[in-house]
């Protein structure tokens, strides 16, 4: 297990889930990997840290009640200045739907979409410097962006965040790793027409785990759904779940480990 510091520009730092019952879901994740929930900061409405070992790993919101937004994962990709940023945003192509807003003195944020319709934020840190630990049950160790295709969307997070790219070399698939500086931070995995018709593009935050089997198996009894069973994947063991309310994840057991 690693603590995180501050995070470089471009790095994703954070992963917040905006869901109607925040009971319900700090149950489910409490149970499913042992967070501990704690008061956050309340501009967007109640919202609450999912905490390790008195570490920060991820935020908790509760969507207002007349909103039916899509429930799901969101990660947030760190910047010295989200004002900047969020001009960058628009002038590449993206949309701004919140902010650039204060969230107390834990930082200031921003949420937008990339031009094939992806919703990330961004995390101009304070206080908060975002996720503080890595490396154990519970804690996210990849995002992953599923889009239509890579080219147009990479050029974009190219030129908002600076990051560089890593082409896959192959014939039959559209992937790109975006790096800060030589370091891998996401995947952009381009699907075509196998994107999921009811979701759009869309970015995928991977939780990791002790064991694949059964943290899939805990997830049923917690009232979500297994999506696609455990598996070999890239980065270990992997299988794609979802939590009661249907926001997608994916849960890994490294093999690194």
């Amino acid at each position: 297990m690693t603590e995180a510091t501050r995070h470089t520009p471009g790095t994703p730092c954070w992963v917040s889930l905006m869901v109607h019952g925040l009971d319900a879901t700090q149950d489910f994740y409490a149970a499913l990997f042992g967070w501990e929930f704690c008061p956050g900061p309340m501009q967007l409405g109640p919202y609450v840290r999912a905490m390790l070992g008195g570490k920060e790993v991820a935020g908790i919101g509760r969507l207002p009640a007349d909103r039916h937004l899509p429930v799901a994962w969101t990660p947030y990709l760190a910047s010295d200045d989200a004002d900047v940023t969020a001009e960058a945003i628009r002038s590449c192509g993206g949309t701004v739907g919140v902010g650039p807003l204060d969230a107390a003195d834990a930082g200031r944020l921003v949420i937008a979409s990339d031009p094939a319709g992806a919703v990330f934020g961004v995390w101009q840190a304070a206080a908060h410097l975002g996720t503080a630990v890595h490396g154990t049950h519970g804690t996210p160790v990849w995002n992953e962006l599923l889009t239509w295709e890579t080219s147009t969307v990479g050029k974009f997070y190219q030129a908002v965040f600076g990051h560089d790219t890593q082409v896959t070399d192959s014939a039959d698939l559209d992937r790109l790793t975006l790096l800060v500086g030589d370091r891998p931070v996401a995947t952009v995995h381009g699907m075509g027409q196998a994107l999921p018709r009811g979701r759009g593009p869309h970015w995928m935050t991977c939780f990791e785990v002790e064991d694949t089997d059964t943290a899939a198996h805990r997830v049923v009894e917690l009232g979500g759904q297994v999506i696609e069973p455990p598996r070999p994947g890239p980065g270990g063991r992997e299988a794609t779940v979802c939590d009661p309310e249907g926001a997608v994840f994916t849960i890994v057991r490294s093999d690194a480990r």
